[in-house]
């Protein structure tokens, strides 16, 4: 009775190890559906060209990214497709006309903000959208050379 109940064990145990690594591998896989949207990707380039930029340092993303009724309230007046621009990212698992389906913010509806392109990099890399994370990066460099050059009107922190 007891090399059964042993046996059994093993069996459970070999099951539960076996479950995990699946899970684990499937956990570690980037969602699809999530695209870069280049438009929102060209619509960030010529904000930075235009010096619409705040060169803010790491970590001011919270302070800085606009609240939910911030949301809303540009959404209300301005629409879904002005929204979507200010998204690096579109999930097509979600309706077009819901804020779920735009992730990776970067600007505060005036101006790209160097501390939301580097929480949409830093994002992107943990899940693992290697475009997304290259996109942000590059529009990051871009917002750097103008601050680094001193061209008037990309801000340095509010």
């Amino acid at each position: 009775m007891k090399a059964i109940i042993i046996k059994r064990a093993r069996v459970r145990s070999i099951a539960v190890a076996i479950l995990l690594c699946a899970i684990e591998t499937v956990l570690a896989q980037p969602r699809s559906g999530l695209a870069l949207n280049k438009n929102a990707f060209a619509f960030a380039a010529q904000l930075i060209k235009e010096r619409h930029c705040i060169a803010d340092g790491k970590g001011a993303w919270s302070e800085h990214r606009p609240s939910a009724n911030e949301e809303n309230e540009f959404i209300r007046l301005h629409g879904f497709g002005e929204y979507a621009k200010w998204h690096l990212g579109v999930d097509d698992h979600h309706p077009e006309n819901t804020k779920r389906r735009y992730k990776f913010p970067y600007g505060d509806f005036k101006n790209v903000h160097r501390s939301g392109l580097l929480a949409a990099k830093a994002r992107a890399r943990q899940y693992g959208y290697t475009e997304m994370e290259n996109a942000a990066a590059k529009l990051e460099q871009a917002l750097s050379m103008q601050s680094k050059n001193h061209v008037p009107g990309c801000q340095s922190e509010r």
